[in-house]
């Protein structure tokens, strides 16, 4: 069997970046900057914890703050404490190589590695044959704010979790045995668990590329020539449609020999096999926020009326009503009320793409309300009981079905699943260098 080498499956081996020792990792990682979007107190306690210590909070924004009042402060101060942070030895560059990462939360453990997926083998366009693959629809307009976050910043910080197919656990689970220097062992804040991070030089990561190469000969066999999926998107999609955007603009200005080598060329993330008992695919539910004083009711019965002109039939039920073969139930909530919306003969083959598609006119072509993505249902039940909101809870996706589904289907309705809830989410550790 042939070895191939690492752009063969998209990957580069990075020259990563990490806090000097002595730093305090328990405030240096915070959590994915699109978690907690609709609560502001958390972000208030993370500050709070951090204080005055090195943190990742000083180089990201939390998209919280996207579009608010002081947005532009906030991302002038992300380049300077960057700037700073290169400067003042705070951030120390470590050899090539990969940090394997295991990670205990909400009672499940999982391993992953970071390493660098190559941007010239991702395509996030609905029906792409590339090697990475967009696992939900790309919305274009969310790009352009997080384009202007990273635009000429110096260093990238990774939340992208990306999958691999591995059934033989033969690519990332060996590595636990290879040689390693363990850089960090500390506890998350808010909730986070747990996390260990060991480096493995390049050198010891052949074996690793022998896996991979006959894994990448199998995704030939059974997908064919042109069309292998060799890694689907498992979080961060939109964060990885950026990182694209920027190296397609980047590139325009670079000779060909430049373009070979430019370190915006690749973009760091964490990879995991999906067959990692500790991945677990929850759903991802949506809460409404009326736009023109409307009732949580009314904007609920609105939805009704949406999914009514789209589907067979779709009507409001008790809460745990049962419905007709082939119908789909989706709880929905509002104030101290709840219910079963029941969508017969429904449109599309998940629950989330028949209510994705009546949110769609509802948020973007009424405007009548805002919509959010919540993870957990308690975050649901909490938002859903103010005033003029309304929540709709929806079933996890069987995270075996994702790679077929994706091969044959393309990209699934954006937020389809999550793997695992806010608190499971990347921290931010393991940064890299880009330039300017």
């Amino acid at each position: 069997m042939a070895t191939y080498d690492w752009k063969t499956f998209g990957f580069h081996i990075p020259e990563m970046m990490v806090p000097k020792k002595g730093t305090d990792y328990s405030k240096w990682a915070v959590v994915a900057c699109d978690q907690y979007t609709s609560e502001p107190e958390y972000w208030e306690e993370v500050e709070k914890i951090v204080g005055d210590a090195p943190s990742t909070l000083r180089l990201m924004l939390p998209e919280i703050f996207l579009g608010k009042e002081g947005e532009e402060e906030k991302i002038q101060a992300i380049r300077k404490a960057m700037d700073q942070y290169l400067s003042d030895g705070t951030l120390v560059a470590l050899e090539p190589g990969c940090m394997l990462v295991k990670r205990t939360a909400e009672g499940r453990t999982r391993l992953g590695l970071v390493i660098a997926t190559d941007l010239e083998n991702y395509d996030f366009s609905k029906d792409s044959t590339s090697l990475t693959r967009a696992t939900e629809g790309t919305v274009i307009e969310r790009i352009p704010p997080r384009l202007h976050i990273r635009e000429g910043a110096p260093i990238e910080l990774p939340h992208i979790l990306i999958l691999i197919d591995d059934p033989n656990k033969s690519v990332i689970e060996p590595l636990e045995s290879a040689p390693q220097e363990q850089i960090y062992d500390t506890d998350l804040m808010m909730d986070g668990g747990h996390i260990t991070g060991s480096f493995i030089k390049e050198a010891d990561l052949e074996g690793m590329k022998e896996a991979l190469s006959k894994l990448y000969d199998e995704a030939v066999e059974k997908y064919g020539e042109g069309r292998v999926i060799m890694q689907a998107m498992g979080d961060g999609n939109h964060s990885l449609a950026t990182a694209k955007t920027n190296w397609e603009n980047l590139k325009k200005t670079l000779t060909p020999e430049e373009q070979e080598n430019h370190p915006a060329r690749y973009a760091l993330c964490e990879i995991e096999n999906i067959h990692d008992e500790g991945i677990v695919f929850e759903p991802i539910h949506r809460v409404l926020f009326a736009k023109k004083g409307q009732t949580g009711e009314a904007l609920i019965e609105e939805t009704l009326e949406l999914l009514n002109e789209q589907n067979g039939k779709a009507y409001l039920a008790e809460e745990g009503a049962e419905a007709p073969e082939g119908a789909f139930t989706i709880p929905c909530l509002t104030g101290e009320k709840r219910g079963t919306i029941i969508v017969e003969e429904p449109s599309q083959k998940l629950e989330v793409g028949v209510l994705q598609n009546a949110l769609d006119v509802l948020v973007k072509e009424r405007e009548d309300a805002d919509i959010d993505y919540i993870h957990g249902t308690k975050a649901v039940e909490t938002l859903s009981a103010k005033e003029g909101s309304c929540g709709f809870m929806l079933p996890s996706m069987d995270k075996f079905m994702l790679f077929p589904a994706v091969a044959a289907d393309g990209s699934l309705p954006r937020k389809t699943f999550s793997m695992g809830e806010a608190n499971e989410k990347r921290y931010y550790i393991e940064s890299r260098y880009i330039g300017k």
